[in-house]
């Protein structure tokens, strides 16, 4: 194993019930709030609902952020506020830039909500730089055939965001970084090359790695020392995401807002207090899903 992989934190994801539906929340942690540009991790399952149920989750507001929802099985509807109606599939990747603001909403399908359904997958909140905060929202769908496997070594993998081992994937994003899945058969390894500026981490969705000596098990981050590569050694079969890039510097976060700004939180929260209406400045209704809304907390 390579001397200089060191791990600077391991965060344990701590379960959060969203009202019937469980999910494992990795970021922001107490001590660490980030990494790269990620502020937000949610591992969402593998959750398995019974006919009539499914994931509901009502029109909510962003803002100075970009959302992004990777699922390994089962299906969400997106709607927001641009008009954007789109089903989020399995190997897909649909990048919702919120910029100055933008209300979007997360169903279950109502075909599978009738006959029972699961999901499985990553939600990811990505802070944007401060020049784009303020930016027009905007939201763009990558069906999985833009997505190519790659291997090194034994290790399968799919570069989603960004750029790292010499490839770039074909979503365009605003600043430094990257966003890999990896399929790690028992005994593989697998360096994950960091720049001197990079931040890095790996999460196991299955499975159980070992890093700098330490394991790394089932909904559990290694967040890398700052600069150093990260080799992972898989000691059972593992699906691995790993995530990083240039740190932006400190973000805000309240709810469901994100900014370097603190006023233009309480901008955002002042705004939402009615909920979205065509006036207003930052969050507009969903066209055809404005019939509620999920209050300011």
């Amino acid at each position: 194993m390579k001397p200089d992989s060191k791990i600077q934190l391991l965060i344990e994801a701590h379960a959060k019930d969203l009202g019937g539906f469980e999910v494992h929340r990795v970021l922001p942690y107490a001590s660490h709030r980030m990494v790269g540009p990620f502020i937000f991790l949610d591992h969402m399952g593998p959750a398995h609902f019974k006919p009539g149920d499914g994931i509901n989750v009502r029109p909510h507001p962003h803002i100075n952020l970009a959302t992004v929802t990777y699922l390994f099985e089962g299906k969400i509807h997106h709607r927001d506020s641009l008009g954007s109606d789109q089903m989020i599939e399995p190997g897909a990747i649909n990048w919702m830039t919120a910029g100055a603001g933008i209300v979007h909403s997360e169903r279950c399908p109502e075909e599978l909500r009738a006959s029972g359904n699961s999901l499985n997958g990553i939600q990811l909140w990505v802070a944007l730089p401060e020049a784009a905060e303020e930016i027009a929202p905007s939201f763009v769908h990558h069906p999985k055939e833009a997505f190519s496997e790659f291997k090194i070594g034994d290790v399968t993998l799919k570069l989603l965001l960004g750029e790292i081992f010499d490839r770039r994937s074909p979503v365009k994003t605003h600043s430094d970084i990257f966003y890999v899945e990896a399929r790690m058969p028992r005994g593989s390894t697998l360096t994950l090359p960091v720049s001197a500026e990079r931040e890095s981490g790996a999460y196991v969705v299955k499975g159980k790695l070992k890093i700098a000596g330490q394991d790394v098990s089932l909904h559990e981050m290694a967040v890398g020392e700052d600069g150093k590569d990260l080799v992972l050694e898989a000691t059972e079969d593992s699906h691995v995401m790993l995530l990083g890039g240039k740190h932006l510097g400190p973000r805000h976060i309240f709810w469901n807002f994100v900014s370097s700004s603190q006023a233009r939180i309480e901008e955002a929260k002042a705004l939402w207090k009615n909920g979205p209406r065509s006036d207003n400045a930052r969050f507009k209704p969903i066209p055809g899903d404005d019939a509620e809304f999920i209050p300011l907390t």
